[in-house]
């Protein structure tokens, strides 16, 4: 029983942290989608890929602050040392950004086409597939850290 507590307190506390990563992320798509294009005309379609440099620079700004919030309060040390524990979450975080692009791109340019209205904010096609991507991918990025990185 206790184990399912510190379980369903650790999925808690992963949602929290990954919802404050997911903040930072998509807050500096939003600024770097915006002020990219400005300096690099060829931001908002680099031969097909949309947005190129914005998401690797915002899913570099969700990535670290998801490593830091992991190691203060989701995860408990693993049997690796900090340095391999480091590279092992940059490694998994390399790969899931590699899956995040491709699924912006999926979605970007094939499911959201329109704008979605909140009343307070409009989405932007670009930012729904965003978040869409982040989402999909937290998922992945839950159990492989929790499996091979934190796995003490």
């Amino acid at each position: 029983m206790k184990e399912i507590l510190i379980r369903q307190k650790q999925v808690l506390f992963f949602i929290i942290a990954g919802g404050l990563s997911a903040v930072v992320e998509i807050g500096s798509f939003k600024v770097f989608s915006t002020y990219l294009p400005q300096i690099l005309a060829r931001e908002t379609n680099f031969h097909g890929i949309h947005y190129p440099l914005s998401n690797i620079f915002s899913t570099s700004c969700g990535i670290i602050t998801n490593y830091f919030l992991s190691i203060w309060f989701v995860f408990e040390r693993g049997k690796h040392s900090k340095r391999k524990e480091f590279v092992y979450f940059m490694a998994v975080s390399f790969i899931s950004t590699l899956f995040s692009l491709g699924f912006f791109q999926i979605f970007y340019s094939f499911v959201f086409k329109d704008n979605i209205n909140l009343f307070f904010y409009t989405l932007s096609p670009e930012m729904i597939s965003k978040i869409a991507a982040i989402l999909l991918v937290s998922i992945l990025n839950y159990s492989v850290k929790k499996k091979v990185i934190f796995n003490g």
